[in-house]
C-alpha cells in the first residue's frame, strides 16, 4: 500500500461517519503548493463555500502558498464565507491527512474566524 492509497482509505472512512451524521463539512485538500477548504453540502453533491491559496485576493499578499502562514489566511477566508452564507456548524474532513502543520492551522483559523466544529 502506498500513501496515496493509505490517505485514501483514511478519507472515505471519516466521510462515512460525516455522511451519517448528516451534517455540513469543511473539507480540507493540501499539495506542496497549495491549500484548498471547501464547505460542502450533507448530500455531498454541492459546494457551498470554497477558498484556497489561488484566490485572485492572495496573489501579491502571500509570501509563499504551501506554508502555514497562507492554510491561516484560507482557514479565516473560508469562515467568513461561510458565515456570510449562514453557515456555523460544520464538521472537519481532513481528507485523511494528519491533523498537524498546515491542516491544524487552517482549522484553527477557521474556529477562530467563527465557525464551530
Amino acid at each position: 500500500m502506498n500513501k496515496k492509497i493509505g490517505r485514501v482509505r483514511r478519507a472515505k472512512k471519516g466521510r462515512m461517519k460525516i455522511r451519517e451524521c448528516e451534517a455540513i463539512r469543511l473539507s480540507v485538500h493540501r499539495t506542496p503548493k497549495h491549500i484548498y477548504a471547501q464547505v460542502i453540502a450533507p448530500s455531498g453533491e454541492s459546494v457551498l463555500v470554497c477558498a484556497s491559496t489561488l484566490d485572485k485576493q492572495f496573489k501579491g499578499k502571500l509570501k509563499s502558498t504551501g506554508n502555514i502562514e497562507a492554510a491561516k489566511e484560507v482557514g479565516k477566508l473560508v469562515a467568513e464565507r461561510a458565515i456570510q452564507a449562514g453557515i456555523r456548524q460544520v464538521a472537519f474532513d481532513r481528507s485523511g491527512f494528519n491533523y498537524h502543520g498546515r491542516v491544524k492551522a487552517l482549522a484553527d483559523a477557521a474556529r477562530e474566524g467563527g465557525l464551530e466544529f
